[in-house]
């Protein structure tokens, strides 16, 4: 008779658990995975795809009003929300279905309902009270929205769990947040033709972005008629009926049809038992404490992704699964590398950005040059629309390794994923310099930039 019931018991069926169960169930374990909503996680259900279905659908207007440009008459269009919703519904339950499949197809056994640990090797199902033993237990939880401090009327504001099933679209709305998800929304709405206020405590938005990056997306976004407040935060929401008054810290108030906030999310650590097993958080960040092999303070726990609280990126988590599953089932110690983890805010326009911000490596670095430049983009010319494309390279001026890219434009994201790969391989200004352009492009650009616009040399102290 086996000494436990399964040799791994995953909780969460996001993205990072789900790929740690297969990996795990390839190399011969006996895997159980437990999710109490549905399979996919933040991600699939109500993150990363709905909502780049999302800023899909909300960049048609603009490319109806650019057509006109190139010679194309649109007739006046119309836009149905509950249309998308529907659509966007089928697909991700399209995906959800196919995450489960793959999870089946590996061997893994699905558990629908919500886990909790015991001890260090034992988690009770909540839906029959029963327990499970196992060899390894791996949690991978994720994180929720959090709205921060209690205010008056808290109870009237939505995350970005709702705003995925609004049943119909806001004429006004307050976002409150300056990072991915506020902006992200921000653009979806406003596309959608939403009067949009975003509201952000700090001096400017997408704190810990490179800052010409920062400057160039709010610039960019207010042109489109989008509202961005700073300096100050929501007090209080007054409901009136199915209309909200917002009030801010600077003594205004907003009116509007719905209430958002996007200020952040926390782990997912509340009521899993793991003061029971003894399962240390970290003080820093409220997430799980682990070492480089995803190890928590209990040998037969493990934690991936955003429950961590390291880098909330949902490749992360992936990653972080697969390298547990090798480690402990594949019989090679295997760790992820967090470093130049590309990054993209889906927001309008887009960023994508790799390695490091100009403030991080005049920090580290004792001669950092800077290439820079801003163009409009070739659609523009013809279309007339006011925007420009922010490309940005930053470089160690002793090595010529090229340390950081930052893109803000049409296909930032995807530009970026490839520029990664020359990031992580340490390439040289040199080897950019020395790739033929692919003409014409917005990403030549990267290619064809030669006299750095800014040097910056630290003296060395005497």
């Amino acid at each position: 008779m086996a000494e436990f019931d399964v040799d791994l018991f995953v909780i969460g069926g996001g993205s990072g658990g789900v790929r740690a169960a297969r990996i795990a169930a390839g190399h011969g374990a006996r895997v159980m995975i437990a999710e109490e909503y549905r399979m996919g996680g933040t991600c699939v259900i109500r993150g990363c795809v709905p909502k780049k279905l999302f800023v899909i659908g909300s960049h048609f207007r603009q490319d109806l009003e650019d057509a006109a440009g190139f010679g194309w008459t649109v007739p006046p269009a119309s836009f149905d929300w509950p249309t998308l919703i529907a659509n966007k519904d089928k697909e991700i339950a399209r995906l959800e279905a196919a995450y489960t499949t793959n999870v089946e197809k590996s061997g893994a056994q699905i558990v629908k309902s919500r886990a909790v640990i015991e001890d260090k090797h034992t988690v009770r199902l909540l839906e029959n009270d029963k327990r499970i033993t196992a060899r390894y237990i791996l949690i991978a939880t994720g994180g929720a929205p959090n709205h921060g401090a209690a205010i008056p009327g808290i109870e009237h504001v939505i995350s970005s769990n709702e705003a995925f099933h609004l049943a119909r679209l806001p004429k006004r709305i307050v976002i409150q947040g300056g990072g991915y998800i506020a902006l992200e929304f921000a653009g979806i709405f406003a596309g959608f033709g939403s009067d949009v206020t975003v509201i952000y405590r700090g001096d400017n938005i997408l704190r810990g972005f490179d800052e010409d990056v920062r400057t160039h997306v709010r610039s960019e976004m207010e042109k489109q008629g989008i509202t961005i407040l700073t300096g100050c935060t929501v007090t209080r929401v007054d409901r009136h009926g199915e209309s909200f008054t917002t009030h801010l810290s600077n003594g205004s108030s907003i009116g509007s049809d719905q209430v958002m906030f996007a200020i952040g999310r926390h782990p997912n650590v509340a009521n899993l038992g793991l003061e029971k097993a003894g399962v240390a958080i970290n003080p820093s960040n409220g997430g799980i404490a682990v070492d480089h092999f995803s190890r928590s303070s209990v040998d037969s726990i493990y934690a991936i992704g955003d429950v961590t609280h390291r880098f909330n990126l949902t490749p992360v988590a992936i990653r972080e699964g697969h390298a547990f599953a090798d480690t402990v089932f594949g019989k090679r110690e295997v760790t992820v590398d967090h470093a130049n983890i590309p990054t993209a805010v889906f927001s309008q326009p887009e960023v994508g950005t790799v390695g490091l911000t100009e403030t991080e490596a005049r920090a580290q670095f004792s001669h950092v040059d800077i290439y820079k430049t801003t163009f409009r983009p070739i659609k523009a010319t013809m279309s007339g629309r006011d925007t420009r494309v922010l490309m940005k390279l930053v470089v160690d001026g002793s090595s010529d390794r090229v340390l950081g890219c930052h893109i803000v434009g049409d296909a930032a994201a995807e530009i970026t994923q490839a520029v990664a790969i020359a990031v992580k391989m340490k390439a040289t200004k040199a080897d950019f310099d020395a790739t033929i352009a692919l003409h014409p492009t917005a990403a030549e650009e990267l290619v064809t930039m030669r006299t750095p616009t800014a040097r910056h040399v630290r003296q060395a102290a005497e």
